[in-house]
């Protein structure tokens, strides 16, 4: 049972594939896991709820099990938003200093500059991003307030997405009687839960493999530096398995976590695997090889399709830190051996950082954006009382992704 006077939050990963919910508690060491729950999840698709009603079911019975394991009543969530919809790209704003000194006042006038673009009308800024001010010519400023100057500049990184997905988001979280404090950009929650601040001054890539999207976010000098979402995932894997070896989606997603390998030449002739057939027929022996056959072209478009998009950043070969993976599919056995051959860079799977308790619950690159979720809230809770409702996500957005 927790502590009565204790700060308790809780991340809600509403993703294609599962939704997670993880209870948190600050505690003086830091954050403490104490309870997890996981539900298969239906009515979502590359991210977006489809089906209202099938995600309302699945958010209530992975919220069920994680207040069963914490012993407390889960009413308020932080939620992650992504899928094919989000976008991301960069702007800069320009301004002259009104007074002496740089004010916030400046500071604010500037951000408005900079997101005075035009974008389309279903579409809206969801945040944007500072990455460095200049004042005058004295690039690389954090924070200018303060300083003297009579040209500010800054620059920028704006996300933006579709209003109706993220109300579609709230909605459903609404109806499964919980409020929603916050929302954040999934990959920023992942970052927060696996990377470190030196890998994100010196320069990495985050890629967080999901079921249905896999995102990607740089960082370089502290800050997010560009932000992609790619329409292939985990489910494009599982979907191959089921055409390729003629079974069952549900034993073709077994397959590939017990015994997935996108590299075949790791794979010996003499393994095997027991492979279900469709409609009741008798089970097959075949080589795993043919498995990790299947697995490989398409690990390597994915792969391929993202090492595109970081040389399309031109700041690929400033990556010092290299390539961090996380998500639900970063566990296939040979993914750092083919990323490192296509990046180019040093890989690493990003496991949860920062947490104590039932960290062997949480000890997976699955858990990262729910865990992720939960150190946000610790450390924005104080300022983040207001509640999201479908109706009024325009007037939160302000507080969104501020890392």
């Amino acid at each position: 049972m927790a502590n009565s006077n204790s700060e308790i939050v809780v991340g809600l990963d509403i993703g294609t594939t599962k939704i997670c919910a993880v209870v948190g508690e600050s505690t003086e060491d830091g954050v403490e896991i104490i309870g997890v729950g996981n539900h298969p999840s239906i009515g979502l698709k590359k991210g977006v709820v489809i089906n209202v009603e099938s995600t309302v079911r699945s958010i209530k019975k992975a919220v069920e099990d994680a207040e069963r394991m914490a012993g407390v009543d889960i009413n308020e969530v932080y939620i992650g938003i992504a899928g094919s919809h989000v976008k991301g790209f960069n702007s800069e704003g320009v301004i002259a200093v009104k007074g002496p000194e740089v004010s916030q006042d400046d500071v604010d006038r500037v951000i408005d500059a900079a997101r005075a673009v035009a974008i389309p009308a279903d579409r809206e800024i969801l945040h944007v991003l500072p990455q460095e001010y200049i004042v005058d010519e004295l690039g690389d400023v954090i924070d200018p307030v303060g300083m003297c100057g009579v040209r500010l500049e800054a620059k920028v990184h704006i996300i933006t997405g579709l209003v109706t997905a993220a109300q579609n988001l709230i909605k459903c979280a609404n109806r499964a009687e919980l409020d929603v404090l916050d929302m954040v950009l999934q990959p920023l929650a992942s970052a927060h839960a696996v990377l470190t601040q030196e890998e994100k001054e010196l320069g990495v890539a985050l890629v967080d493999f999901g079921g249905g999207t896999t995102d990607l976010a740089v960082f370089l000098g502290g800050t997010i530096r560009h932000t992609s979402v790619m329409g292939l995932g985990g489910n494009n894997l599982t979907n191959d398995i089921t055409i390729g070896l003629k079974t069952p989606m549900a034993e073709a997603e077994k397959l590939k976590i017990e015994h997935g390998c996108c590299l075949s030449s790791m794979i010996t002739k003499d393994q095997t695997i027991e492979v279900p057939s469709v409609g009741g027929r008798k089970p097959r022996l075949l080589s795993m090889r043919i498995l990790a056959e299947i697995l490989e072209p398409r690990m390597e478009e994915m792969l391929s399709l993202l090492d595109q998009e970081l040389v399309r950043t031109e700041i690929k070969d400033l990556l010092a830190s290299g390539v961090v993976i996380t998500g639900g599919s970063a566990l296939v056995t040979g993914l750092v051996e083919m990323a490192d051959q296509i990046f180019q860079l040093p890989t690493r799977i990003g496991f949860p950082r920062k947490v104590s308790g039932l960290v062997d619950m949480v000890n997976s690159p699955a858990y990262a954006t729910a865990v992720g979720l939960v150190l946000h809230g610790l450390e924005k809770k104080p300022s983040a009382k207001s509640k999201i409702k479908g109706g009024s996500i325009l007037n939160k957005m302000k507080s969104w992704f501020s890392f």
